[in-house]
């Protein structure tokens, strides 16, 4: 699976652990995506907005298809929220560092859910479109 499937820009990108605290990286993350062209969907039962747009408590609540999960949280609630992209459909998930576990990522796995990690997506987002630059010139 390469990073580009995962970082089109015509993906709804669900950010699960999106703070309304902007020194927390969920919040980062979350504006680095928004702030780059990305629809990004924060996910927290315990925010109700983040950086002004509506917070959902879990992904089954979102309104819209959702295809690629980015996950920052601690390893047990990723181990959750991958149960739930499996009950929905979403075969797209990226674990933040420190948001993994081999338990999750072995349940990706054996599950067709397509799965980065030990990768940060703002790192990622920025080598990508570095290099999509560099070859339109």
């Amino acid at each position: 699976m390469e990073f580009k499937e995962f970082l089109d820009k015509k993906n709804v990108i669900a950010i699960v652990g999106a703070s309304d605290n902007r020194e927390k990286y969920g919040n980062i993350i979350y504006r680095d995506l928004r702030d780059s062209g990305y629809k990004v969907i924060p996910i927290n039962p315990k925010a109700d907005f983040v950086e002004g747009d509506k917070c959902y408590n879990s992904l089954s609540e979102v309104p819209i298809k959702i295809d690629v999960v980015d996950t920052v949280v601690p390893p047990h609630i990723t181990m959750e929220i991958v149960k739930e992209c499996k009950k929905l459909g979403i075969d797209k998930v990226w674990m933040q560092p420190g948001s993994e576990s081999d338990e999750a990522v072995i349940f990706c796995k054996d599950n067709n859910i397509n799965v980065v990690y030990e990768n940060c997506i703002m790192a990622q987002r920025r080598f990508y479109e570095a290099d999509k630059e560099r070859k339109s010139n």
